[in-house]
């Protein structure tokens, strides 16, 4: 009997220790998987990161030449409305040096028929 009871509980040792190895072996092997699974998390995680810091910078470089092209339009206009502007200064001069002589030659003419017309007036008195 005893040597049954030895037989069994053996038995039972070996189950168990079998079942233990089978438990850790599962143990490990859900580790394993967590840490891959981890790792991949971190990888896509990383790499996520590094895709939305290129966005950004190549974002902030689009708005930098955007920028630059809105200063170099602007800095054109200016000087483009500068040209104009004297174009304007220049044609107003010469409009107003262009009325002062039509100003002056109606002056002299008015001057001359005056003249002609006091010689008349004084041709008619003298005659």
């Amino acid at each position: 009997m005893k040597r049954i009871i030895l037989n069994v509980a053996a038995l039972a040792l070996i189950v168990s220790i079998t079942s233990c190895r089978e438990v850790e072996e599962k143990a490990n092997d859900a580790g394993n998987t967590i840490e891959n699974a981890a790792n991949e998390a971190g990888n896509a995680i990383d790499q996520a990161a590094n895709e939305a810091a290129n966005a950004i910078d190549e974002a902030a470089n689009e708005a930098g030449d955007a920028i630059d092209d809105a200063a170099d339009s602007a800095s054109e206009a200016i000087e483009d409305a500068k040209e104009n502007m004297e174009e304007a200064a220049d044609k107003a001069g010469q409009t107003i040096e262009k009325a002062g002589d039509a100003m002056e030659k109606a002056g002299d003419d008015a001057a001359a028929k005056v003249k002609e017309g006091a010689d008349k007036v004084k041709a008619a008195v003298d005659h």
